[in-house]
């Protein structure tokens, strides 16, 4: 049984070495204490500690209690425009679901035909889902396709129902494939100044964990 365990994840985990530049993590321990509530991390490409662990399309997903969102939005008006980059709950108060509607879409063309993808670590939660709902009946512009690295506490019925009523609402909901975790190394994923860009290897269970959650999707929709 896969099940999603909130558990606090150590700096390692979180993409912060535990001993390795010790100074350097407290400074960065400190700023995010300092933060205010709300406070949602943007950017154009993560770190690619934060990439390899949160993004792990594992059975038991201990310590991964944050989501990294990775966007791409077409708009199709006049002149279209592409825009991507990446959002990350830093609080647990507001995630990166609600951060998108929130500060991302208002900024692109009101009116305009919108085709968003995004790349998530794990599928959104009960509320995220309500508000993904909303955000599509209210803007018949706006295509959404939702690509999920795993799926957030499948097991439970509300979490089932409001996947497919995210489904009903016209969003797509579908499990990344391990050339989609390679398309978000590629492109959303920082690579190390003057190195060459570094090829995306696939760790073991990747394919593996890919069908099972495929196949959990399935039946749930």
């Amino acid at each position: 049984k896969m099940a999603e365990k909130q558990e606090e994840p150590s700096n390692a985990q979180n993409g912060e070495p535990d001993n390795a530049e010790e100074g350097e993590g407290k400074k960065k321990k400190v700023k995010r204490e300092d933060l205010p509530p709300f406070e949602i991390v943007t950017g154009e490409r993560l770190p690619a500690i934060f990439f390899k662990f949160q993004f792990r399309n594992v059975e038991y997903s201990s310590g991964r209690n944050k989501t990294f969102l990775c966007y791409v939005v077409e708009t199709q008006g006049k002149e279209p425009v592409t825009s991507r980059g990446y959002l990350e709950d830093e609080h647990a108060a507001a995630h990166a679901e609600m951060a998108f509607f929130n500060t991302i879409l208002p900024k692109c063309q009101a009116g305009a035909r919108h085709d968003v993808t995004w790349y998530v670590s794990s599928s959104p939660c009960v509320t995220c889902a309500q508000r993904i709902c909303e955000a599509l009946r209210k803007n018949k512009g706006l295509r959404l396709t939702i690509m999920v690295g795993r799926l957030f506490m499948w097991e439970e019925p509300e979490m089932q129902a409001a996947l497919r009523s995210m489904k009903e609402a016209g969003c797509k909901l579908r499990i990344m494939k391990p050339q989609d975790f390679e398309y978000v190394w590629k492109n959303f994923v920082e690579q190390e100044e003057g190195e060459e860009a570094k090829s995306f290897v696939p760790w073991e269970d990747i394919q593996e964990n890919f069908q099972y959650y495929e196949e959990k999707l399935a039946e749930i929709l």
